[in-house]
């Protein structure tokens, strides 16, 4: 299929809107939030899929798409769109993703560089061996399927009541770790086959676990870095997973049933099945959303159980507790989901349900749901880059109140991964990585090369266009020293 390139609109040099005249049927514009390099490196679908976005009923505002945009199913990754709940919105599991609750999660230790350095490979090498990765991988966490159950209603929570993890750490990951109304009725029996032996599981593609460094150059807000756990030559820890099998399941079950009713029932018609939805207070909406939040709850857990390992394996490796070793949780942060938030729309506070398709909250001072710690500042946003490049921590500020506080996940692909182990060996791209202080551990060569550096955009250039836009605010750039890849 070919797609037709829009005349944008230049709002600002990081904004650049589609008319509504572009696509028939599209209730609102498109803005795109980038640079003209990064716009440019976007393929044609993105601009395809954002204006389909903007054709769904009770669309607010605008269809928005991040910086670090690509083509994605249904919405594009890094597509955005609130819905009026009052007004006809809808939910659409291409506007969440498969893989619900994909997100990051960031700690703490008082090591720096010369401590970690003479034990990085055994340290990468045992992370390897005590948090599988790769496609069916499994994990310690035996549980049947009753207690899995339990398990997706609770989140994390259940996790740290059993032992992984402090509690602490609930109070510094959204939704404290448990997204309420989660009902395990409203998911299928094949969910929870798919999921009950994958807790504390890294998965495959884009998911890594990886140990960095924090040069003293790179931070970027030292008052507000300070204060969060940050400083000059520390070494934390960042790793990105979801909700594996599980999370795909439930997307592809409720995607059949809004196929199965949309039209029929609710003679919504759309430009793209793949955004099928229903109105978000029917049965199938309502439904859906309580089992998207079992999968936002399965990813929680699978995260707290892979942060206590974690702290097992460095406590091993450096013969002391995890606390002497400062590793507290800074935040965990989801990339695919959907909440129901109040903001301001032409200065009155509606009800939206908030579509982020790998895509960040970013919420400003003040907000409601930022737990008393980060209230004050805003909340802190874990953006991963490339394995070869570095990654970002930012803070939400008021100004993201035009994206209803969202900002980008990660640096967004520009190549394919066919393309991408095309050209790159991953033999040849470990050795590569390991001569420039990059020690990489991964289940696979070729799913080392479709992760490749230069399979992405440029992450100073991604941060650059979500910071200068004014939807999230840099605080200290991380860079890669060690890898457990999936």
């Amino acid at each position: 299929m070919e797609y037709k390139k829009p005349n944008f609109t230049k709002i600002s040099d990081y904004i650049w809107e589609i008319g509504t005249d572009f696509k028939e049927g599209m209730r609102v514009p498109a803005r795109i939030y980038a640079s003209k390099p990064v716009l440019e490196q976007m393929d044609l679908m993105v601009y395809d899929q954002i204006t389909n976005v903007a054709t769904l009923p009770g669309i607010v505002n605008h269809a928005l798409c991040m910086p670090d945009g690509h083509s994605g199913y249904g919405f594009p990754i890094g597509g955005v769109a609130a819905m009026d709940i009052n007004d006809g919105g809808v939910i659409s599991p291409g506007g969440i993703g498969f893989d619900i609750n994909c997100g990051m999660r960031l700690l703490t230790t008082n090591l720096t560089y010369k401590d970690i350095e003479p034990k990085l490979k055994q340290v990468v090498n045992r992370l390897f061996e005590r948090v599988p990765a790769g496609v069916g991988s499994t994990g310690f966490v035996k549980l049947d399927k009753n207690t899995f159950r339990t398990v997706v209603e609770e989140g994390a929570d259940w996790c740290v009541n059993n032992g992984y993890g402090w509690s602490d750490d609930l109070e510094v990951t959204e939704f404290k770790g448990c997204f309420e109304g989660a009902d395990s009725k409203k998911i299928s029996q094949k969910a929870v086959d798919r999921g009950k032996d994958q807790i504390g599981t890294l998965g495959s593609g884009n998911h890594y676990l990886e140990i960095q460094h924090v040069k003293e150059e790179n931070i970027i807000d030292k008052k507000l870095a300070k204060k969060w756990g940050i400083f000059p030559d520390q070494i934390v820890i960042m790793f990105h997973c979801g909700s594996r099998g599980f999370g795909h399941q439930v997307a592809t079950d409720y995607l059949n049933l809004f196929l199965s009713v949309m039209e029929s029932k609710y003679k919504i018609k759309i430009l793209d099945r793949e955004l099928a939805c229903a109105p978000f207070d029917s049965p199938e909406g309502q439904n859906y959303f309580s089992a998207m939040k079992c999968a936002v709850n399965m990813s929680f857990a699978n995260r707290q159980t892979i942060v206590h390992r974690i702290r097992e394996v460095f406590s091993e490796v450096f013969g002391t507790e995890a606390e002497k070793l400062g590793m507290k949780q800074v935040y965990d942060v989801a990339h695919n989901r959907a909440s129901l938030e109040k903001h301001k729309v032409n200065g009155e506070t509606k009800e939206l349900i908030v579509h982020r398709k790998g895509a960040t909250a970013a919420y400003g001072p003040g907000r409601e749901e930022l737990m008393p710690r980060y209230r004050t500042d805003g909340q802190p946003i874990i953006i991963g880059g490339s394995m070869e490049t570095g990654s970002y921590l930012l803070r939400g500020v008021e100004s993201g109140a035009q994206t209803w506080f969202t900002t980008a996940h990660g640096s967004g692909r520009t190549m394919s991964r066919t393309k991408a182990k095309q050209l790159y060996k991953g033999e040849e791209l470990q050795k590569d990585m390991e001569k420039r202080g990059i020690y990489v551990k991964s289940v696979s060569y070729s799913g080392l090369a479709e992760e490749a550096g230069g399979a992405y955009k440029d992450i100073d250039a991604v941060i650059d266009a979500a910071h200068n836009s004014g939807i999230s605010s840099k605080v200290a750039k991380l860079i890669p020293i060690g890898n457990v890849k999936g």
